[in-house]
């Protein structure tokens, strides 16, 4: 099944994507139910509409919340050559697959307008997969996360490269770097929709992305170093996923600027402006588009203050 979200006379709804049909559900029933198999089943329909998969679309779903992990180890290279000059991948990352926590009140559909951030000059983009949980889950087992796992969709995490590297310096991680936009779309699609591309547990889906029409890069789904599975045993650990969780599988080799910027010593290609438009095109997924638009104003927040302190006493 492919589950989607539209317009329809104004109300956004939930339902389910056949060929160029979508058939909504009635009013009042829970999308999330859409995830599972037993709950779909007994979902009431209603008339179904013609569907545009390059019209304005929502996030297929609503968004619990937005994991977002770091998988792909020739952009793991590519990017920490672009801040550290090294293309050495640290031991750390191959221990487990680290992650942060992105905004799901920024989550957009394919064919909306994405905005830049206030004070952003050097803009990405990020071709990524992600997974989203069709079951609560707590502390699970890798063979137990498959489970746990009812679809996968196109991410585009959005990026404000400027932005990111400073705040990234206090040691917190990515935080307004990362919190304009994320693209999720144009469906979810249930993995027995992609049973032909699984194999050992990664699915090879080719993936490309393209800005105003012109191929950048792009890579195989295949090349994560972790399965879906081991990413969400890891998210789970000591802790709850949820229904409607999305957990996104990194950028993907070739699927951001900042790696080429890294592998080229410059700017090169040069970030994306209003009036770009970004495409992201993942085999068996569907295609999602969105087109840059300009922000709203900055308005500007002091610097600390300063405070007089000293190294507390011990005992």
């Amino acid at each position: 099944m492919r589950i989607a979200s539209i317009y329809i006379n104004g109300t956004r709804r939930f339902g389910r994507v056949e060929g160029a049909t979508f058939t909504p559900i009635v009013h009042g029933q829970d999308p999330l139910d859409l995830l599972t198999a037993g709950a779909a089943g007994e979902l009431e329909w209603g008339e179904p509409v013609p569907f545009d998969p390059n019209g304005v679309l929502e996030p297929p779903l609503p968004v619990t919340t937005i994991r977002d992990f770091i998988t792909f180890e020739q952009h793991t290279a590519g990017s920490l050559r672009a801040v550290t000059g090294s293309t050495e991948v640290p031991e750390a990352w191959f221990e487990a697959p680290t992650f942060y926590f992105t905004n799901p009140y920024a989550a957009v559909g394919s064919g909306q307008g994405v905005i830049v951030p206030p004070g952003c000059e050097v803009y990405d983009f990020e071709l990524e997969v992600a997974a989203v949980i069709g079951a609560d889950g707590f502390n699970l087992t890798v063979e137990e996360a498959w489970d746990h796992i009812a679809g996968f969709t196109i991410l585009n995490d959005w990026s404000a490269r400027d932005l990111q590297q400073r705040e990234m310096r206090v040691g917190l991680g990515p935080v307004k770097g990362k919190d304009t936009a994320t693209t999720l779309g144009p469906t979810i699609v249930t993995p027995e929709e992609l049973a032909e591309h699984f194999s050992d547990g990664h699915y090879d889906l080719q993936m490309q992305v393209f800005v105003n029409g012109t191929l950048i890069g792009g890579d195989s789904l295949a090349n994560m170093a972790w399965t879906f599975a081991e990413l969400v045993a890891y998210a789970s650990r000591g802790t709850w996923v949820r229904r409607g969780d999305v957990l996104g599988s990194g950028t993907s080799g070739g699927g951001c600027l900042a790696e080429f910027w890294g592998w080229n010593g410059a700017r090169d290609p040069a970030p994306i402006t209003v009036g770009d438009t970004v495409t992201m095109t993942v085999q068996g997924l569907g295609t999602i588009s969105n087109r840059i638009v300009a922000g709203p104003p900055l308005h500007p927040v002091p610097r600390a203050r300063r405070v007089e302190w000293t190294r507390p006493l011990q005992g």
